[in-house]
């Protein structure tokens, strides 16, 4: 597999990142995952401006401009032979001292991958979790930083009972978002989605699913879930149906018509 380290192609087996790269011993940095279909990156201005909010936020310097990472980008899947793939981009803080003090001219590490392309997902058997919750309260809820701890430990908690993914509550117990996705609701005939001031995180998928099925953003609880007839998460890679959540299907426990139809267009 070929890689691009900071606007260098070479072997994955060659890249080097220095160990006092603060994205590996704080976390400290940003990721976007990208799909990759038919040879084009699908919402690929919509990424890297997300990618360019959130650096400017964490104060992240980030010196390529548009073109050139559409460029690095594109230069790593040719390498790789590509038409169908995963693309990640991972920019951090870079390398600096010991400790948590940012410093004062940080040079950043900017890596871009590349994988196969996932299967189309099946419909999913959801659970709440309840190891861990989303802080909403907390400005990194609106970035795709490299610390996915509490999604780590809620979807090995979805995983051990049986099920396919978890559902994170915020701090006051509403619906937030799953762990590597948005969460929408078909609601007495609307289709509702939890707002970003709840704890979800503003995904490039979600807008295009908010502007296709007019949703409304609103605080949604465990009662308003369970009472949904239709279920479905979006992410960079598409869209899939909730058919289960804990031992109560959703609807009639089938992949429902608005779904399908979203699934067809996002």
């Amino acid at each position: 597999m070929k890689v691009a380290l900071n606007g260098e192609i070479m072997d994955a087996g060659m890249a080097r990142i220095d160990p006092s790269d603060r994205g590996f011993t704080l976390g400290d940095g940003l990721f976007e995952t990208m799909h990759l279909r038919k040879g084009k990156v699908r919402r690929l201005p919509a990424h890297l401006a997300r990618l360019r909010l959130s650096a400017e936020a964490l104060g992240i310097p980030l010196a390529y401009d548009d073109a050139v990472l559409e460029s690095q980008i594109m230069a790593v899947v040719a390498a790789n032979a590509l038409a169908d793939a995963v693309v990640k981009l991972t920019l951090t803080r870079g390398p600096s001292a010991r400790g948590i003090a940012l410093p004062e001219a940080p040079h950043p590490t900017l890596l871009i991958t590349t994988a196969d392309a996932p299967p189309a997902p099946e419909p999913a058997r959801v659970i709440i979790a309840s190891v861990t919750r989303r802080n909403e309260l907390s400005p990194l809820s609106r970035f795709k930083t490299l610390n996915y701890l509490d999604s780590v430990f809620a979807r090995d908690q979805a995983l051990q009972s049986g099920a396919d993914d978890a559902l994170l509550l915020n701090t006051q117990g509403r619906i937030a978002e799953s762990t590597v996705a948005n969460v929408f609701l078909l609601v007495n005939g609307g289709i509702i989605t939890p707002p970003v001031e709840e704890g979800a995180l503003p995904g490039v998928a979600r807008a295009d699913a908010i502007r296709l099925t007019r949703a409304e953003e609103v605080p949604i609880t465990v009662e308003t879930l369970i009472k949904a007839s239709e279920v479905f998460l979006t992410n960079a890679l598409g869209v899939r149906s909730v058919v289960m959540i804990g031992d109560r299907p959703v609807g009639d426990g089938e992949p429902g018509l608005i779904t399908q139809m979203v699934a067809t267009r996002v």
